[in-house]
């Protein structure tokens, strides 16, 4: 990796437009755990939060109204909410509803608050939803609870209740769309089955799960889904660490080498890849592989070798800060700054460029005092009302998600010095210029660059996508206001500069 700091001659980057990489899908953020509560709260406030996550409208200044997050992740519940403190989950926040009830018949007046927001997100043009669970439903499951306290590393779920499992979730995504009108394009039956804290409990909901037990599960559902003549996409695995797809790490054969076990047709045991429903995907989380910055580069390109391997396509579908990023001090506290943005930013950049991901996930919309939110939430003690603020990590995922939009192709980037040598990986100087390129289906071009540096950096972008071609900047930094703000136009070639620790889009006319 170049992780030299390069000299204040600017950077040409010249877009390879016969050189497209992956074509890009979503990004998006999870409803969990905050929605239940703030769905319920008064409309104008869930106004504001739905405007900022989902708005593709720009008000009279060009400025976005928000970061047009075009997936959004729902959180199926199993049941933890109704249980209170006899589901030996402590926090409120961390509990969930359940859909279903004790004697097998379902309520669709539950989780009313996170349906509020699949109906919020869709007034404002997102139209694809996935589905996850962290357990099955508590009546399901070998210890009565949504959380695997006491167990080992096998799935929480009663041998009996396989079949049950996949016609609640078959349940589940067709009730949905037939009350709400909201349709799941994919679901995830299983969260981080391979993370050993789904074993030690009992914070949250949660589920482990060997491969075989997962292969099982996802064979039963493709079958109902198949006999129901439901389309919905069955996701796997929501990995909790990008090193058990390719290997294992903090477990065994059984949860590791995930790519292998459900691509290879050898795996006779494990196979899914010849399932209706089931795509050629593997979807993971970015968790603790941000750091040292070797390993945010190097377990990238062997997640991507492997993938490439046994021709699969990946998604990364939930990352927050965690208690080793200690660049940024870790996880604990909100971080309103471009800090964490940066940080952030950084992670996304090498997500996209070096494993492929052609899909990015945050994990929380909303949290409180700890960097796992794109917006702080100070809620009321009742949990009827409260306040919100919005986050320079919200507004720099938003240089992402507000401009590439689904359909859009990645395009190979090289970058040139000032005296015409091409740089070796110059699309990536871990700490200082990062830059990615794409064309959107409608035909127009998209650059993000990434200025990690305490200096402001020159750069130009090269005229492979037209002479004559303009561009719109809009920047997201620490000043205030400066919220994908739009800065300046640009000509094709034309040096310009941007600002220390900075991150700007660069949208063609």
């Amino acid at each position: 990796m170049n992780t030299a700091v390069w000299s204040q001659s600017a950077v040409c980057y010249q877009i390879e437009t016969s050189k497209p990489c992956q074509t890009m899908e979503y990004f998006s953020a999870s409803d969990a755990w905050s929605m239940q509560f703030i769905g319920l709260w008064p409309k104008e406030k869930q106004n504001q939060i739905a405007d900022w996550l989902f708005s593709t409208e720009n008000d009279e200044n060009g400025q976005p109204k928000g970061i047009g997050l075009s997936l959004w992740r729902f959180n199926v519940g199993a049941g933890s909410a109704e249980q209170g403190e006899a589901g030996e989950i402590s926090s409120p926040w961390m509990r969930a509803e359940c859909f279903l009830k004790p004697d097998g018949t379902y309520d669709w007046n539950k989780q009313q608050g996170q349906r509020n927001f699949l109906k919020l997100a869709k007034e404002r043009g997102v139209n694809k939803f996935l589905a996850f669970l962290n357990s099955p439903p508590v009546f399901y499951t070998q210890n009565g609870l949504a959380t695997n306290t006491g167990r080992g590393g096998t799935a929480n779920l009663k041998s009996d209740c396989y079949e049950k499992y996949a016609c609640f979730l078959a349940d589940v995504v067709q009730g949905v769309e037939k009350h709400d009108g909201i349709k799941f394009q994919y679901i995830c039956p299983f969260n981080e089955p391979d993370g050993h804290w789904n074993w030690v409990g009992p914070k949250q909901e949660g589920c482990p799960a060997t491969n075989r037990e997962i292969a099982r599960t996802v064979r039963l559902l493709s079958k109902e889904f198949a006999d129901r003549e439901v389309d919905t996409q069955i996701l796997i695995n929501e990995s909790s660490d990008y090193r058990c797809m390719f290997s294992t790490h903090m477990t065994d054969w059984q949860r590791g080498y995930q790519i292998q076990s459900f691509f290879r047709p050898d795996s006779v045991e494990t196979y899914l890849g010849d399932l209706p429903n089931v795509p050629r995907l593997i979807v993971g989380h970015g968790y603790w592989t941000n750091t040292p910055l070797s390993a945010l580069h190097d377990i990238r390109c062997q997640l991507r070798d492997t993938l490439d391997k046994y021709k699969v396509n990946f998604w990364q579908t939930e990352v927050c800060i965690m208690s080793n990023d200690e660049e940024i001090g870790g996880g604990g506290g909100f971080d309103r700054t471009m800090k964490t943005a940066l940080y952030v930013a950084r992670m996304i950049h090498h997500d996209i460029v070096y494993a492929q991901a052609k899909s990015w996930q945050w994990w929380r919309a909303i949290g409180e005092d700890y960097k796992d939110g794109l917006i702080r939430a100070y809620t009321d003690n009742d949990f009827q009302n409260g306040r919100v603020e919005d986050s320079k990590l919200m507004w720099v995922l938003g240089n992402y998600s507000r401009f590439v939009r689904p359909g859009a192709v990645r395009l190979a980037i090289s970058a040139f010095d000032n005296t015409g040598k091409l740089i070796h990986e110059g699309d990536t100087d871990q700490k200082g210029l990062m830059c990615s390129a794409y064309k959107n289906v409608d035909g127009t071009y998209v650059v993000v660059l990434i200025n990690y540096a305490n200096e402001d950096k020159n750069f130009s972008v090269g005229k492979a996508v037209g002479k004559k071609a303009k561009w719109m900047v809009y920047r997201t930094s620490d000043r205030e206001g400066e919220n994908l703000k739009p800065i300046e136009k640009l000509k094709g070639g034309q040096v310009s500069r941007i600002p220390a620790r900075s991150v700007i889009t660069l949208l063609s006319e």
